[in-house]
């Protein structure tokens, strides 16, 4: 029995860079015109309002994928969007492999993207980061893209997991 596991978030370097500069502008603004000019609101204003701008800049890092593959299927939950595990069962996927991609150009960036308002034909995906993702073609026509930083460890247990696909439990 071979089992994936996988956890990722949003920890680039440039993520937390442009998080990091935009809020700190916001933040030197509100502090300056606060020293400045004290009456222009009051200190439960200005303590309220440094402590939302640095709530909403941690919040991207809230978000997990987490991806398990296992005799069952595969499974994936993106928090906080999914609080509970999506299980895809084996019997309904078509094909599974690992594939480079282009989440700018495929997908519209990382995240959770597609649908409505990105390429269709390309399906769905789920990503934090990379170009590396488990591509799921489902036998309703779906399409679903994982994204992983475990590329070797992924092909190894979908290879395990491959004569599963063939199946119509």
């Amino acid at each position: 029995m071979r089992i994936f596991k996988e956890e990722q978030r949003f920890n680039q370097t440039w993520i937390i860079v442009l998080i990091a500069v935009s809020a700190i502008v916001p933040l030197f603004v509100i502090t300056r015109e606060y020293l400045d000019n004290p009456s222009s609101f009051s200190t439960l204003e200005f303590i309220g309002s440094l402590a939302i701008i640095l709530v909403a800049s941690c919040f991207i890092f809230v978000f997990k994928l987490h991806t398990r593959i296992d005799e069952d299927g595969i499974r994936y939950k993106f928090f906080p969007f999914q609080l509970k595990f999506k299980l895809l069962p084996w019997n309904e996927i078509k094909t599974a492999n690992v594939r480079t991609y282009d989440a700018i150009t495929e997908f519209g960036g990382w995240g959770l993207k597609g649908g409505a308002l990105w390429n269709k034909s390309k399906g769905r995906a789920i990503n934090v980061s990379g170009d590396i993702g488990i591509q799921l073609q489902l036998k309703n026509g779906k399409k679903l893209l994982i994204g992983t930083q475990k590329k070797e460890e992924a092909i190894r247990v979908l290879e395990a997991y491959k004569t599963k696909l063939n199946t119509d439990v």
